[in-house]
């Protein structure tokens, strides 16, 4: 059992993915700027907890605490990119460094780190949210000592899952939901993962076969 922190908890895979951490014996503290909206939240496992990514650094080092990993899968679908997607992050990376805790999986998107790709059909659509995603995800990779792991999925379905995928993808493609945020939790199984930056769509390649090939 892990002591786990997911923060942006009520986004469409965050909610899937406290459903899969929970399934697999963890504790789970589960933050968003709605808390009742949070999976599960009546669950023992489950605690649900206010949280806005405006606040203050030393404001979130005594909500965090101690944890054994984070999740950073909080988004703004544009409305806040900067003090959320882009900046947020970055402060929970800070803290997680402040706090000792070395564990961190960040949710990004499809070529995130690769500016020359932005402009390509699928892609295009979305720049804005690229250009912060690039600067959290950039942050982890040259500015933090954390063993980070970036999941970069393709575009997000409302399809049921498959339990299978492929990573290294290159090309716009899609990602059902639970199947993005059962690869988040299995992430965590993975120590291979550490320190990996994983572009994944739909495949035929079981989730965790998947990542111990990474």
């Amino acid at each position: 059992m892990m002591r786990i922190f997911v923060v942006g908890a009520t986004g469409r895979v965050a909610s899937e993915l406290v459903k899969d951490l929970v399934a697999k014996g963890h504790q789970v503290t589960a933050v968003a700027r709605h808390p009742e909206n949070v999976s599960l939240k009546d669950s023992p496992q489950v605690t649900a907890v206010k949280l806005d990514l405006h606040a203050s650094k030393e404001e979130l080092v005594e909500l965090i605490g101690q944890q054994d990993a984070i999740y950073f899968t909080a988004g703004s679908r544009g409305k806040d990119l900067l003090q959320t997607d882009a900046f947020g992050a970055v402060k929970t990376m800070q803290v997680a460094e402040l706090n000792g805790i070395k564990r961190y999986i960040m949710l990004s998107s499809l070529h995130a780190l690769e500016p020359e790709f932005w402009h390509e059909n699928g892609l295009a659509q979305i720049m804005d949210y690229n250009i912060a995603k690039f600067f959290a995800d950039h942050y982890l990779v040259h500015n933090t000592d954390l063993d980070y792991t970036i999941l970069q999925p393709t575009a997000l379905t409302e399809e049921p899952g498959t339990g299978k995928i492929t990573v290294g993808a290159t090309k716009v493609s899609k990602n059902p939901i639970p199947d993005v945020a059962l690869t988040l939790a299995e992430i965590l199984e993975h120590d291979n993962t550490r320190k990996k930056v994983i572009m994944m769509s739909s495949g035929d390649t079981p989730i965790a076969q998947a990542l111990a090939n990474v």
